[in-house]
């Protein structure tokens, strides 16, 4: 049996993914929504909602942990191509203490990251640990976020996770969650505050955009 991922497939994949990202970035505009903008920070997203670090400002200095999976490796170019920096590993498998690690020390050193919390493989919509050991160990608060549009050309795949992008031109509003601080609290207390944040802000989504649209709020992003 042929493996359809392999080192020549993985090269033009990565290909498509940047040409993608090349075109969708000028014309996918977002605007944020209680981005408190703190630095350091971990901003927790759903996997299917990742397409939403386009609202990100400052993209050097945010780090995405992405699998080491050959399509974590697409995705990887991908992101370098918009300008963030990549972490290779998973926050919740064994052999990935280097990548951790790591992405503890560019948040001591004042840079944000964004994890995938029901990621790489689900199930979808759970938050998963990870998060919550690495910041508290960089006491950086953990601050939920998701993007919406109502548009039609802003799609929902059939993959596992429902992941959502951008085909064609798209006015999306990326919102936040208020910051939650790991503290001393239980693992699974702060597992809860993200999943219900996290709930709150997907629920909330199409009644901001409308607001955002009243408010003219893509005004000054589309040219």
């Amino acid at each position: 049996m042929v493996r359809l991922l392999n080192d020549n497939t993985i090269k033009k994949m990565a290909f498509l993914l940047k040409a993608y990202f090349k075109a969708h970035a000028p014309i996918t505009h977002c605007v944020e929504v209680n981005n408190q903008q703190l630095t350091p920070c971990v901003y927790a997203v759903w996997h299917g909602n990742q397409f939403g670090i386009y609202g990100l400002q400052n993209k050097g200095k945010v780090n995405i942990m992405i699998s080491k999976s050959l399509d974590g490796e697409i995705v990887a170019q991908g992101t370098e191509m918009l300008g963030f920096k990549n972490v290779r590993g998973s926050s919740g498998r064994q052999g990935s203490v280097s990548a951790t690690k790591q992405l503890i020390e560019r948040l001591l050193a004042g840079e944000c990251a964004v994890l995938m919390v029901d990621g790489p493989r689900g199930p979808a919509g759970k938050v998963k640990g990870g998060i919550v050991k690495i910041a508290r160990a960089a006491n950086a608060p953990i601050v939920p976020m998701t993007w919406y549009s109502p548009q039609i050309n802003f799609v929902k795949l059939r993959s596992w996770d429902k992941m959502t992008l951008p085909v064609g031109p798209v006015k999306a509003v990326c919102l936040y969650g208020d910051p939650i601080y790991a503290g001393d609290d239980e693992e699974q207390v702060v597992i809860g505050k993200i999943q219900a944040s996290l709930d709150d802000i997907q629920k909330r989504a199409p009644e901001v955009y409308k607001q955002a649209r009243k408010d003219k709020l893509w005004q000054n992003t589309v040219k």
